[in-house]
């Protein structure tokens, strides 16, 4: 049964035309969802609007209190450590007999090295008041007397707490430097119960201060701060530091109100309501409702448009996108591409895929082949270049060893050699593999170094290490051979005394490391910065400058072999010897199994 409706229902829409399927579309999708939506979205704008707007308030008036609890919180801290500091307790105590005992006991007490009494803050003023007849007064210690008229006075006399936190106002109607809002923490300092004056400590909030950390929040709606009718802040303009504090209004409206008590002193946030955005959808409800009418009709006039403007273009654009298939020979262009308007441009602009597709799909797949094809042959040239520049290169070197050997001696002990120099030229012509394992290298090495010590006698040593596991590595053939070669010949040749050549192979880190160091001669500076800069931008053409060649070809083969990731770095001082480090990554190398 329900497969019969599906087939029914699926049969219908397949019959309806395109006109009749957009009347459908226009009623279904456009008509019906605009009424339902339309109304349902006013109401979710009007909760959530009063929602966030009780959300919004309620967080401006917790930060207002946070920030008002910590800048109080911070001025008790201070109350407090003056409340228990004995120096500053039994100062306030003590009888004086003169006015100079009395500034010198003042000197000792700021200036003593472990008191840790601060007693100036850009944020807080703090005054220490007693009634001991022998303080004078100035800066922070003042003398009671003449103060007892003062609010804060009364306010802490009158508590039964031992800090109270008021607000006031000093001045008069002719406004001076001195005329400022006050708020200010008082404290009995009664700590120690042996003392015999009454004494107090008042640290004042700078209220310009706390007026500018509140202004910094940028409270998004009217935020008031009071102590009862009295506006201790307010960021609509009353928080003013030298006019006196204001009242509240009558009949000003608050939507939210938060109250909190501190230090025995009852405060209220107070924070004003913006006015309810669906009022001002409500007032334009006659531009809403052409809105709507355009909103209904505008889309049916253009839906009868389009529907007789574009309906059969499309079939045949899209029997035109049908034909295409994997093959770019069957890619055919539209004959007739009518019309102006982006349907028409969008014919014209599929000819021009199916024309430029063409192209490129003979142009970049078949030049990629045979751009590949070159580069292949390309590499491979450079390689044989590479190669046949390394046999005459190093026989040569091989060669005069033997000569000079045979005019100094002048005999036949030169059996030994010949074997060693077959060895080597058997290894240096075979290049039907580039890769050797390091340990058949180090043979290869080997022998050169005994035709070498022929040459050089007792002036010349070596020494060869090879950690466990690193002599099956494959490397470019006459990698190390190059590097010791060089070592011989411009580190050994021109030097008087013993030359060593160390030889080590070691792993770490992921990667190969191969050092041949030797004691010769050495380079200057300029001569290694040059040849440093040559190792790490070398190319073919460097082989044409004829110095270092045998080195700079086992670099260019040793970075073909690794994808340019190896290194060779060349460190040496004049008159103490050379070191040359090849650093390869081991997931570049193969191992032997």
């Amino acid at each position: 049964m329900s497969n019969r409706i599906r087939r029914y229902r699926k049969g219908i829409l397949d019959d309806l035309t395109i006109r009749r399927k957009l009347i459908v579309l226009f009623l279904i999708c456009v008509l019906l969802p605009l009424f339902v939506t339309d109304a349902v979205i006013l109401h979710l704008v009007r909760r959530d609007e009063e929602t966030r707007t009780q959300y919004e308030m309620g967080n401006i008036a917790n930060a207002m209190e946070a920030d008002f609890v910590n800048i109080i919180d911070d001025a008790d801290r201070m109350t407090r450590s003056f409340f228990i500091n004995r120096s500053i307790n039994e100062f306030l105590d003590k009888d004086y007999s003169s006015d100079v005992e009395f500034f010198e006991a003042r000197y000792d007490l700021v200036n003593q090295p472990f008191a840790q009494i601060n007693l100036s803050d850009s944020d807080y003023a703090i005054t220490m008041y007693s009634d001991n007849p022998t303080i004078i007064s100035g800066g922070a210690f003042i003398a009671l007397d003449g103060h007892k008229d003062e609010e804060w006075y009364k306010a802490v006399k009158a508590s039964d707490k031992d800090a109270v936190l008021i607000s006031y106002f000093i001045g008069d109607e002719i406004r001076t430097e001195t005329s400022r809002k006050r708020l200010a923490i008082v404290r009995k300092l009664d700590y120690y119960k042996n003392l015999k004056y009454e004494k107090y400590i008042k640290i004042e909030v700078d209220y310009g201060s706390m007026v500018r950390r509140f202004n910094n929040r940028n409270y998004s709606l009217p935020v008031y701060l009071c102590e009862g009718d009295r506006i201790l802040y307010s960021n609509e303009g009353y928080s003013d530091v030298i006019t006196p504090y204001e009242e509240l209004k009558n009949g000003e409206l608050f939507a939210h109100r938060s109250e909190f008590e501190i230090y025995g002193t009852g405060l209220t946030v107070l924070v004003k309501s913006q006015a309810d955005a669906m009022l001002k959808l409500y007032e334009q409800l006659p531009l809403l409702v052409l809105l709507l009418l355009v909103n209904i009709l505008l889309p049916a006039i253009l839906m009868y448009m389009i529907n007789r403007s574009f309906v059969s273009r499309l079939r045949i654009l899209n029997d035109s996108f049908d034909n295409v298939n994997a093959a770019y020979d069957s890619l055919e262009t539209i004959e007739d591409a009518e019309g102006k308007d982006e349907i028409g441009n969008l014919m014209r602009n599929y000819n021009k895929m199916v024309t430029r597709l063409k192209d490129l799909i003979r142009t970049v797949y078949e030049e990629r082949l045979r751009k590949q094809e070159l580069e292949l042959s390309r590499r491979q040239a450079e390689l044989d270049a590479l190669h046949s520049q390394i046999n005459p290169h190093f026989l040569f070197n091989v060669l005069e060893s033997i000569r000079m050997h045979s005019v100094i001696k002048k005999e036949d002990e030169t059996a030994g050699m010949i074997e060693r120099l077959a060895l080597l030229q058997r290894q240096n012509v075979n290049w039907s593999d580039d890769n050797i394992r390091i340990k058949d290298e180090i043979r290869f090495v080997e022998a050169y170094l005994e035709l070498q010590k022929y040459r050089f006698g007792d002036k010349l040593s070596y020494q060869i290490s090879i950690r466990n596991g690193c002599e099956n590595y494959y490397i470019p053939k006459l990698t190390l051979e190059t590097f010791v070669e060089n070592a011989c010949v411009h580190g050994a040749e021109h030097k008087a005394g013993v030359t060593y050549i160390y030889i080590r192979v070691y792993e770490q880190a992921d990667r190969l490391y191969m050092e041949v160091e030797d004691t010769g001669d050495g380079m200057d500076d300029n001569e290694v910065r040059s040849l440093n800069e040559r190792l790490v931008s070398c190319t073919i053409d460097d082989l044409r400058a004829g110095k270092h060649v045998g080195v700079i070809n086992a670099c260019l083969r040793l970075k073909m072999h690794t994808s340019e990731r190896s290194s060779v770095a060349v460190e040496s001082e004049k008159g103490v010897g050379t070191t040359i480090l090849i650093s390869i990554p081991l997931d570049t190398l193969e191992v032997y199994p």
